[in-house]
């Protein structure tokens, strides 16, 4: 059994600076880079080089930006079959500021991401009897991910569903997923608060739990993350590493839970995962090439002190 990536590609624009610029600033970057991203891209390639077998379904443009975006992309062992071109829009495009404390700041250009149809859910679909977890997340159309996700759930694939960037879902979206990871921002937009601490994330995975979700997953930052089931719930305190770059941490987080549970792991083991795949994406430049090896996971799993 496989895990299959409904979602978004882009090229990420990333650059490094002392401090996130204020309005009209003009501000000198410490350096540049120019990297495949998309949450999407950056779930399935978490995924992959931890193990999983994994396929992606998106799209992407008939320009510069995907021909740079999908040999590397391939390299990673991923089935890309599942990408459609399209030849009305551009590949999407994130412009990222990271700045010398690790936060980051990012505008995205969505492009052919946002262009997912109906036609694409149906070419998803036709590859969920040979998959046991779907990961979905929001930087694509919602109807299309719904379809996708209501077929999934018929056919008693696991649903995890990232809720960034975060919007107002409609109830059917609770009541499709397994699992819904938001972070504190996300959940604040969801259930109209921003948890700060371990218990008002649980207040927040209780409401999450109410709308439907079975096992609601608060990512806390350098916390750690709550998590709470009909049969369990807990705090997954953070793994101590040294942090420079923030970005797609959210993204490894759910590569590493999902391969757990594709794995068989529990849900506190998954979490545990989860939380390993994070941390080591913060000790890396750039969204995608920040994506955890399974060697890094096993020795941060075994070895990794938490706070």
């Amino acid at each position: 059994m496989s895990i299959v990536v409904f979602g978004s590609i882009n090229l990420d624009l990333t650059t490094y600076v002392p401090h996130l610029p204020a309005l009209g600033e003009t501000l000198r970057g410490h350096s540049f880079i120019t990297v495949p991203g998309g949450k999407g891209a950056n779930q399935a390639v978490a995924a992959a080089r931890l193990g999983a077998p994994t396929k992606f379904f998106g799209r992407m443009g008939n320009d510069a930006f995907g021909r740079e975006v999908m040999p590397i992309v391939q390299k990673e062992g991923i089935d890309m079959s599942g990408i459609q071109i399209d030849e009305k829009h551009g590949t999407g495009l994130a412009v990222i500021s990271v700045d010398d404390k690790a936060d980051n700041s990012i505008v995205l250009v969505s492009g052919a991401n946002m262009a997912l149809d109906e036609n694409d859910a149906k070419r998803c679909i036709n590859e969920l009897d040979k998959t046991r977890v779907l990961m979905l997340q929001l930087e694509v159309p919602l109807e299309a991910s719904l379809s996708v996700a209501r077929a999934a759930h018929k056919r008693g694939v696991l649903v995890i569903w990232d809720p960034a960037p975060a919007l107002e879902l409609p109830a059917e979206a609770y009541q499709l997923t397994d699992y819904m990871t938001p972070n504190e921002v996300e959940a604040g937009m969801l259930v109209g608060f921003q948890p700060k601490t371990p218990k008002e994330a649980k207040r927040a995975a209780g409401i999450l739990r109410e709308r439907g979700v079975r096992v609601a997953i608060i990512k806390l930052g350098v916390l750690g993350a709550y998590f709470e089931s009909a049969e369990e719930s807990g705090f997954m305190p953070s793994f101590i590493v040294n942090s420079i770059d923030t970005v797609a941490a959210g993204d490894s987080f759910n590569g590493g839970l999902a391969v757990a549970l594709l794995e068989g792991e529990p849900l506190k083991e998954a979490v545990r995962w989860g939380s390993a795949a994070g941390a080591i994406a913060t000790t890396k430049a750039g969204a995608m090439p920040s994506m955890p090896y399974r060697h890094e996971l096993e020795t941060l799993l075994k070895e990794g002190k938490t706070r």
